[in-house]
């Protein structure tokens, strides 16, 4: 586990537990203070909410699900193309904008969203984009694919479902801002993904060679 990941990972584990304080224990939901309301974004500007949010979740599974996918992808990424900061300030800038794009999608909107999904998309692409070409499990199918191949079905089905799923109490919407707002960064921050590059350079490769013509001359 590397240093970063593990520090959110105790961070979004230590929060859950004080949520279930006040929920329980004393009878005060954070969501409307410390969760995503686009009503009060738009209305009163509580502008924090675009950060706290994403250490919210609504319930016990919400969390191990997206610290399992935080573990399981997170660390690679941080360490072989981020470093601890750089993963720290794509992961929070992946939360926020999924944030803003479930504002300006519901931005009347009084129900609250919580959790780090957005920020989990965010992980997701960065994994594709980095090493898209690993082998990961088609959950809850015991499938391998490529880690490029599942990503793109995984927002296929997320941009499906903000179609015509808009009232099962997920946000799909953030969930696709997630993915949107990480490939946007890594496209313009970092600009060469490992392997696309390639994939562009090979391709290049291939163009050029198309203009010549190895002619053998034999032995004249």
């Amino acid at each position: 586990m590397s240093p970063m990941v593990r520090v959110l990972i105790v961070m979004n584990s230590v929060i859950f537990f004080l949520q279930l304080v006040f929920e329980r224990w004393m009878g005060v939901d954070p969501s409307f203070i410390f969760g995503l309301v686009p009503a009060l974004i738009t209305q009163k500007l509580f502008l924090w909410q675009f950060l706290t949010y994403q250490f919210l979740h609504g319930h016990l599974m919400h969390l191990l699900f997206n610290m399992f996918v935080l573990w399981m992808l997170g660390g690679e990424i941080e360490e072989k193309v981020f470093w601890a900061k750089g993963f720290l300030k794509y992961y929070l800038i992946c939360g926020v904008g999924a944030g803003v794009f479930n504002v300006l999608f519901s931005f009347n909107s009084p129900i609250p969203i919580i959790g780090s999904s957005g920020a989990m998309y965010g992980v997701l692409v960065a994994y594709a984009l980095f090493f898209g070409n690993r082998q990961l499990i088609l959950f809850p199918f015991p499938v391998m694919v490529r880690a490029k191949y599942l990503v793109l079905i995984i927002g296929g089905v997320e941009l499906i479902s903000s179609i015509f799923y808009t009232t099962d109490g997920i946000a799909h919407i953030a969930h696709l801002g997630g993915m949107i707002v990480g490939y946007i960064y890594i496209h313009f921050k970092i600009k060469r993904p490992p392997h696309l590059w390639r994939f562009w350079k090979n391709r290049g490769f291939s163009r050029n060679n198309r203009r010549f013509t190895v002619i053998d001359g034999g032995d004249h």
